[in-house]
């Protein structure tokens, strides 16, 4: 695996964070909503690819966890969707407000129009800022995946200061 790969956000980012973080949303409750439906757009999009592809199907619940440990301050938001790659992690959280879900609704559409059938774009919502209401809650976020294509995965971590990191991880992720 790689080590450590370091990026600038796509944004003037360090601006665009402190008007998310201070302006748009006044609340932490309104933060955290929008975390755990990132969460819950994951599951619905492995949800998609599993109806579609018999190899990716298992037994396992699709769920979202809240594990908060109060004495290091930290909350982890744990679900088993669909996770990212290394390339979406660059795209879709390297670059503000550029939305994944977007681009998976468009592909969908564009697959299921080829073939006929009625697109369901009601399947996920829309994101594009909201995952940055994060660094309201936190100092730094750490975003720990790995793509259901994949056998291992990658850390994302940033302070919200204009750059992030990228690292290959080993193992459960």
């Amino acid at each position: 695996m790689s080590d450590k790969q370091e990026f600038t956000f796509q944004t003037e980012i360090k601006q665009l964070l402190h008007i998310l973080s201070h302006s748009l949303y006044q609340n932490k409750e309104i933060a955290l909503r929008e975390l755990i439906s990132n969460a819950s757009d994951s599951l619905n999009k492995l949800r998609h690819i599993q109806l579609a592809g018999e190899q990716y199907r298992d037994e396992s619940p699709l769920q979202i966890s809240l594990e908060p440990d109060k004495e290091g301050s930290i909350l982890t938001i744990r679900d088993n969707g669909i996770g990212l790659s290394h390339e979406e992690l660059v795209q879709n959280l390297g670059t503000i407000a550029h939305s994944g879900s977007k681009e998976f609704i468009r592909n969908l559409a564009a697959t299921q129009e080829s073939s006929g059938d009625k697109p369901d774009l009601a399947l996920i919502g829309q994101f594009g800022v909201g995952f940055y209401s994060a660094f309201m809650l936190a100092e730094k976020v750490v975003v720990v995946t790995r793509s259901y294509k994949e056998t291992s995965g990658w850390r994302w971590e940033s302070d919200g200061s204009g750059q992030f990191t990228i690292t290959a991880v080993e193992g459960d992720v």
